[in-house]
């Protein structure tokens, strides 16, 4: 970045951290410390007119954008994904107000905790989210937002009404379904290739009075590859069943070189929960050889699934000290071809024959999207998001932690394979990818078949060549790359 781009920063009253500063270095460290890139500048905007000012800026100065809001990037791309990048850090914007309508007025800043803990002890309301309250609401929102209550109420972007978003222009505008409904659209699942969310617009729901927190884990799982089949063929046939499965319950299967558990939430009273969906679920599983069941309110449900995290969050990026060194790959089954017993077998046999000494820790995760009665349902015309038809969302994340140990490349090796476990198996079976797991390993043409699909890809095209025609928002899988 120039020096006369650095001086009109400096002179606007922008405050601004260059690499020969103090603290900067604080600053650029990501939350996946594999991908440790160094900006050109970090913009901390307070008002909306110094983030105009900036972008403007980088404009000018030839330096792609990117926004960063909770800094939990699985490929670093809130930094650019890149060295050389302006990073806008938008830790300043912390708005956090139920208004009109018990629509929630949520600054680009805010962390999904804070934010459910402010919409909550406000007005006794809530949002479909997920389960790491350390996320920002910026990536989380714009590329879906799902959570284990999005069965009931949809993802987080489901609930989005408006956007204040700043362009690459510089211009300041409020997006809807009506108003400058092509950037609304984009920015509802590739936000990060159009523009910087400032407010997020969000319609909140009555937060449930009783949440049953459960879990059974799962003995003998890794025994042989048809048991471990046969169990989760189980699950998936319970996870299908429209007689005994609604919208209330939300499950997901855990595993890692060690353990085997499903758990989930369900929200609605204890009783209903134990004679209704517990039994039909239990009936065709091994006897759990340990169990968990709570109902509870829902702050304390939160506070549950997030690992007894605190929902509330130093706002200084530098108190916040959650980092890990780790790959992860995404998985959409979509419900038109679930997955069949081969699938499983394969799946499972390489779990069996290299998980249990893998050369890092892992874990894999399966959500559940769909199902009878999801709320997750159909595409909606105003986003770009593109997993609403997915059954299952496995995450494959394989991880050192934040101990300074390099991330092996046995390791993503490991990684890839339990992803190719499956679908090459299912070779011509069409799947999808969650972009809140982005997988930087992806070629632009990969990343866009996955998260897209060809038809949105050309409507976000299209309107990249519009308001964005120099690419100023970019990253190595923007839009138009």
């Amino acid at each position: 970045m120039g020096a006369n781009q650095a001086l009109a920063l400096a002179v606007a009253n922008v405050h601004v951290s260059f690499t020969n500063l103090a603290g900067f270095s604080a600053l650029a460290q990501p939350y996946n410390l594999r991908f440790a890139y160094t900006p050109a500048v970090i913009v901390l905007p307070t008002i909306t007119h110094h983030l105009i000012d900036a972008v403007l800026c980088a404009t000018e100065s030839s330096v792609i954008v990117q926004a960063k809001s909770g800094r939990h990037s699985y490929a670093s791309f809130s930094s650019g994904g890149q060295n050389g990048a302006m990073v806008i850090d938008l830790e300043s914007f912390q708005q956090i107000t139920v208004g009109a309508r018990d629509v929630a007025q949520i600054g680009g800043g805010v962390r999904l905790g804070d934010m459910a803990l402010g919409i909550f002890n406000q007005s006794q309301r809530a949002l479909p989210h997920g389960t790491c309250l350390g996320v920002g609401i910026g990536g989380h929102a714009s590329y879906g937002g799902f959570g284990l209550d999005s069965r009931m109420w949809g993802i987080t972007m489901d609930t989005i009404e408006g956007l204040d978003v700043v362009l690459a222009n510089g211009s300041f505008i409020h997006a809807t379904s009506t108003a400058y409904p092509d950037i609304y659209y984009a920015l509802r699942g590739a936000a990060d290739s159009f523009g910087i969310i400032t407010t997020f617009y969000l319609q909140t729901l009555a937060a449930p009075a009783s949440v049953v927190n459960w879990q059974y884990s799962i003995p003998g799982r890794f025994v042989s590859a048809a048991t471990a089949t046969a169990v989760f063929t189980h699950i998936q046939a319970f996870a299908r069943n429209a007689s005994v499965l609604h919208r209330k319950l939300g499950l997901g299967v855990y595993l890692d070189g060690s353990g085997f558990s499903v758990s989930g939430t369900y929200i609605g009273n204890l009783t209903t929960f134990n004679t209704e969906v517990a039994p039909e679920l239990l009936r065709g599983l091994p006897t759990p050889s340990s169990s968990s069941i709570r109902s509870v309110d829902w702050i304390e449900s939160l506070t549950l699934l997030a690992s007894s995290q605190p929902l509330q969050h130093a706002t200084s990026r530098t108190s916040y000290t959650l980092h890990d060194d780790f790959f992860a790959k995404s998985i959409g089954v979509l419900s038109s071809a679930p997955l069949i017993a081969a699938t499983l077998t394969s799946y499972f046999t390489y779990i069996i024959q290299n998980g249990v000494n893998a050369p890092d820790p892992w874990f894999s995760i399966r959500n559940l999207y769909g199902g009878p009665d999801s709320q997750i349902i159909v595409p909606s015309p105003s986003s770009a998001y593109s997993d609403c038809s997915a059954l299952w969302m496995l995450q494959h994340y394989g991880y050192t932690g934040n101990t300074g140990s390099p991330y092996l490349p046995a390791s993503l090796t490991f990684v890839n394979g339990l992803n190719a476990a499956i679908t090459n198996v299912m070779s011509s079976t069409t799947f999808v990818g969650y972009l809140n797991y982005v997988d930087p390993s992806l070629t632009t043409a990969q990343a866009h078949t996955l998260y897209y699909g060809s038809t949105t890809y050309a409507k976000l095209l299209s309107t990249k060549h519009v308001v964005d025609p120099g690419k100023v928002f970019s990253n190595p899988q923007f839009i138009g790359n």
